[in-house]
């Protein structure tokens, strides 16, 4: 359950980081990236939404920590929110509209969650013990 614990908390830290961004900074965010031609300022609308569902995963993840047997709903729906991330993500890369150096840690970060969620879920873990 600690190796379980430690990922939900890791994921956490990185929604929280990412909402906290796109929701303070999106023009810096989206620089940071390298994402050019910058975009329109409607788009910080979106980046502000998306921020708030960062933030409030963020906060799934925190809670899902404490109690991931009373919480799978929220493991459940991150592991399919980092696999559409995933999928968009190498999809865009595919086209060529993203290089590597833009999507950075969203090439690879999302398999990895996703594998660890999978490996360390709560009922799995159950049907083992």
């Amino acid at each position: 359950m600690r190796a379980l614990r430690a990922t939900l908390v890791t994921v956490g830290i990185f929604q929280l980081a990412l909402g906290v961004l796109f929701l303070l900074a999106p023009v810096a965010g989206a620089q940071a990236l390298g994402l050019r031609p910058a975009a329109p300022a409607w788009a910080n609308w979106l980046f502000a939404m998306m921020a708030g569902r960062f933030l409030g995963y963020a906060y799934g993840m925190f809670s899902a920590a404490r109690a991931p047997r009373q919480r799978v709903g929220w493991i459940d729906t991150m592991i399919v929110i980092q696999a559409i991330d995933w999928t968009a993500t190498l999809a865009y890369l595919a086209t060529g509209d993203l290089s590597l150096s833009q999507v950075s840690t969203a090439a690879f970060a999302p398999a990895l969650f996703i594998g660890a969620l999978l490996w360390f879920h709560p009922r799995r873990l159950s049907a083992n013990h």
